[in-house]
């Protein structure tokens, strides 16, 4: 992989690992893909690595599915649910695909560039 490259997602997983919305699970996966990387098991923990962030990832749909519904209030709170639910129909409208917390941020991120990952 291009050096430049490498570094720049390196930078990108860890801001993921630091992003206070990022999953334990994501976060490992993450970690193992850092550790892994120029080692014979860096082919394989990319595709553990990739795999973990897509499904973690959080689609908008899904996103105001769950602030919209009883469990949503019930997680975030009925008034903060809510807020979650319009900005969600918000930036759906404009064209987000994703969550915008910043784990799902960064995922999209990473994810968009995926195939740098196994260059």
């Amino acid at each position: 992989m291009n050096p430049k490259i490498l570094k720049e997602l390196t930078e990108k997983t860890q801001a993921l690992i630091e992003a206070p919305t990022c999953s334990s699970e994501t976060k490992e996966a993450a970690k193992r893909w850092l550790g892994a990387v120029g080692t014979e098991s860096e082919a394989e923990e990319t595709k553990k690595y990739i795999a973990e962030l897509e499904e973690d990832i959080m689609p908008i749909d899904s996103l105001i599915a769950f602030a919209g519904s009883a469990q949503g209030a019930s997680y975030f709170g009925a008034e903060a649910a809510a807020g979650i639910a319009a900005h969600a129909k918000e930036i759906k409208a404009a064209g987000a695909r994703y969550c915008d917390c910043p784990a799902c941020a960064i995922a999209e991120e990473i994810l968009d560039r995926k195939s740098d990952l196994f260059a």
